[in-house]
């Protein structure tokens, strides 16, 4: 495990995100090396799950490239480039079941 996503993955811990699951998606795409989803139990736990990422991985040397959904709190998305996590509450992850769409291979274009 890289250091940044040990301390993606300890940034969550920290404010108890729930079913913590990392993905490595880089066989089925050149956009990243590695999905990272977690769940909040409201929109606010969300938003802190997601603002206490940026905070605790810049002090570990690491930039978000991006945020987005932050307002809403449903469903927080932070980029890192070749790490992209998902913060959802768990019935938007429920409904988008982004750990079955990214575990399946592509078919063939044969």
């Amino acid at each position: 495990m890289s250091d940044l996503n040990k301390a993606i993955i300890d940034a969550l811990e920290n404010l108890k995100g729930k079913n913590i699951v990392t993905l490595d998606v880089h066989e089925l795409t050149d956009v990243m090396d590695t999905l990272i989803i977690a769940s909040g139990t409201s929109s606010r736990h969300s938003r802190s799950l997601a603002e206490n990422l940026v905070e605790e991985t810049k002090k570990a040397g690491f930039r978000a490239l991006g945020v987005e959904g932050l307002d809403a709190g449903d469903w927080v998305l932070v980029d890192y480039g070749d790490t992209v996590v998902h913060v959802m509450q768990q019935e938007t992850r429920d409904y988008y079941e982004l750990e079955k769409l990214w575990s399946m291979k592509p078919a063939s274009r044969g």
